[in-house]
């Protein structure tokens, strides 16, 4: 008896710690074993930058839900799981590593280059691939120290240095000015990135920067520099920056009497600008995106009629570029052959031809993605498209 005993306690012993190292049925966490992939969403959802995490959120479940009632990806079904960073640069930190902690095999996000920067380490050092869908500075794909490509990192948008050349050639062949004011937040590293970017292009191309002010971002009153800016009378103001200090900057500008265009960038992409500035004086600002909703090309109205049959409202560049993130990435592990982190990451790096609602893309050898730039104008408080540039 006490050797049937014993026999029987050591199967259930080791069927006990199979079962321990198995994990059995369920979801996966950096493998490609169980019944769903979890994809980590660490995205603004409350905060100064809220509109552009929660755009994207909804971008992002749309394509989750949509892949999932196809089949899913390799028969299993995609799991996202999204975790607001509150705009917060910590907190986007302490986001990444919560979502490392549930198994996640990529992040998609955060929004801004910030927050992104702050799970960059974080997320290299546990391997897991971080596509942002909005953070548009270099240094998140490029180590500005080594020159080195950062392997994990990667990004759906264009970057800063694209963005503001294209918009310095409009202005220049399009708006036919010879000079501009540049008025930039001096804590802000998009801001600096694209003024620097327009700057370059536009005395390049022949143009005369006349003026370069700074703000700090979160200032409430414009009108002393303003005025000053008025006084120079350039052909153009550039002023790139997020939604919330730009509509601030746009009405206090036109309250003033400046009449000239206002030129920005993807910051400008959020309905709070409009409500902020006043419809009527985003007459004459134009500035750079990843796409319009009004662009006829019926991959883009195929998308924006889904979006807003589930939403009841037209997507913003932030929400298209979410939904273009999800497909990427599982384009990227059906490719991968499994749902490993590091294969995962390899299969991003050559991506080649991607159908993107935002443009086909392929991934440059600092894996940004090489597409075309969409310019919006806006007309009495409504995005109108006027160009698409190929840089």
């Amino acid at each position: 008896m006490r050797r049937k005993w014993s026999f029987a306690a050591a199967l259930f012993l080791g069927g006990s710690l199979l079962a321990a190292c198995g994990g059995g049925a369920g979801t996966t966490g950096g493998n490609s074993g169980g019944d769903t992939i979890k994809l980590g969403a660490n995205l603004e959802l409350t905060g100064s930058v809220a509109a552009y995490g929660s755009s994207a959120k909804k971008g992002m479940e749309l394509a989750i839900e949509e892949i999932n009632q196809a089949g899913g990806v390799l028969g299993k079904k995609l799991e996202l799981i999204p975790i607001d960073n509150q705009s917060d640069t910590t907190q986007s930190t302490t986001v990444a590593q919560k979502l490392i902690d549930q198994k996640v095999v990529a992040i998609l996000g955060p929004a801004t280059t910030g927050n992104t920067m702050a799970e960059l380490n974080v997320a290299t050092d546990n391997k897991i691939p971080i596509i942002t869908p909005t953070g548009t500075a270099l240094k998140i794909t490029v180590d500005e120290n080594t020159g080195k490509t950062n392997e994990y990192a990667f990004r759906m948008c264009f970057i800063d240095p694209q963005q503001g050349k294209v918009g310095a050639d409009f202005v220049a062949k399009e708006l036919k000015a010879k000079t501009a004011v540049l008025y930039v937040a001096s804590d802000s590293d998009y801001a600096k990135g694209l003024a620097e970017a327009f700057k370059k292009e536009f005395e390049a191309q022949g143009g005369k920067v006349i003026g370069q002010e700074y703000y700090v971002s979160k200032d409430v009153d414009f009108k002393t520099t303003l005025t000053r800016i008025k006084g120079l009378n350039p052909d153009v103001l550039y002023i790139p920056n997020y939604y919330e200090d730009c509509g601030k900057i746009i009405k206090q500008a036109r309250e003033l009497g400046i009449k000239q265009p206002i030129v920005g960038g993807d910051g400008y992409d959020s309905d709070t600008l409009v409500s902020i500035a006043g419809a009527e004086n985003t007459n004459n600002v134009f500035f750079t995106n990843h796409y319009s909703a009004d662009d006829p090309d019926p991959t883009i109205q195929n998308f924006v009629k889904k979006y807003q049959a589930k939403y009841n409202q037209k997507p913003d560049s932030f929400a298209a570029l979410g939904y273009d993130t999800v497909r990427l990435v599982a384009d990227a592990i059906k490719r991968a052959g499994e749902a490993n982190p590091v294969k995962i990451k390899d299969a991003l790096a050559q991506t080649k031809d991607f159908e993107a609602v935002t443009g086909k893309m392929s991934f440059d050898a600092q894996h940004n993605p090489v597409k075309l730039v969409t310019i919006i104008e806006m007309k009495d408080g409504k995005q109108t498209l006027r160009t698409k540039i190929k840089p």
